[in-house]
């Protein structure tokens, strides 16, 4: 059950779209927003701010009321009535910030936006957002444009059967199940992790018979590399949400080094969840 949310935002369409994603599942599970955003002054404004003294420096007010305002601007948009919105401004940088909050709020996921096709990196809150999402120990879920998240029908989980993946694995389940979509858990062989499909489907097989799962398909998809193949697989059953785990810093991926998550996240037309194992 999801409780706390925490939605970060610089106030542009694409946060706007993670606030509205995070309000739909707000609404339906009775929980609140925490919704933050960082302020990364210069150091010694930062500290002046921090340190509580009566008169801060004028600049640093400047900011803050500027920000204050735009909080009450997006609060006060219809499709957050009646619920319980909770805004913070954060002088700490933007990983620090994010990831603070999500652990003092106590929060079951966080929700952020992405400005997707231009690179990684362009992601609302920077090159931090590689670090949110390998660092963060909540479910990530990446926004790029508005959804209507109860009206995604299929899920794609992407997993290589593991044990240590077992957890996410029951994680992105239990997300599926709360927005009502069927979950696809997807293999994907290339030809240099190629195993035979006798090999795939016995460790496929162990792995779920030891889970209380339910409306999953189970999947093989061949391609040229792991991300291609996640997301043409995606493509090829129209589904409407993405979902891989993470090894945190060893990694975005679990069955791949390098770049699968900022692939994945970055070239998805899709939302895609991300899970820490």
């Amino acid at each position: 059950m999801i409780k706390n949310i925490l939605v970060p935002t610089d106030f542009s369409k694409q946060a706007e779209s993670a606030l509205k994603v995070a309000a739909q599942i707000a609404k339906k599970n009775n929980a609140q927003i925490y919704l933050l955003h960082i302020l990364e002054l210069p150091m010694h404004l930062a500290d002046l701010m921090s340190s509580g003294m009566p008169a801060p420096a004028p600049e640093a007010v400047f900011f803050m009321k500027q920000a204050h305002k735009k909080f009450e601007e997006v609060t006060s948009r219809d499709y957050l009535k009646d619920i319980n919105v909770i805004d913070t401004v954060s002088f700490e940088d933007v990983m620090h910030g994010i990831i603070n909050s999500s652990t003092k709020n106590n929060v079951d996921i966080i929700i952020m936006g992405s400005h997707g096709s231009s690179g990684f990196e362009e992601l609302f809150i920077g090159s931090n957002a590689e670090k949110i999402v390998r660092t963060s120990k909540k479910p990530v879920l990446v926004i790029k444009e508005d959804c209507d998240i109860f009206n995604i029908n299929d899920f794609v989980y992407a997993t290589n059967f593991d044990d240590e993946d077992k957890s996410c694995l029951q994680a992105a389940h239990d997300f599926s199940k709360s927005i009502d979509a069927k979950l696809h858990l997807v293999w994907i062989n290339t030809a240099n992790g190629f195993k035979t499909t006798y090999e795939t489907e016995e460790k496929m097989n162990k792995m779920i018979s030891n889970l209380p799962i339910n409306n999953y398909t189970l999947n093989i998809y061949n391609d040229i590399t792991v991300e291609k193949g996640i997301l043409n697989f995606a493509e090829s059953i129209h589904a409407g949400m993405i979902g891989i785990s993470t090894h945190g810093r060893k990694g975005i991926s679990h069955f791949i080094n390098g770049s699968l998550g900022e692939d994945v996240v970055n070239h998805a037309k899709r939302p895609v969840l991300t899970f820490k194992i």
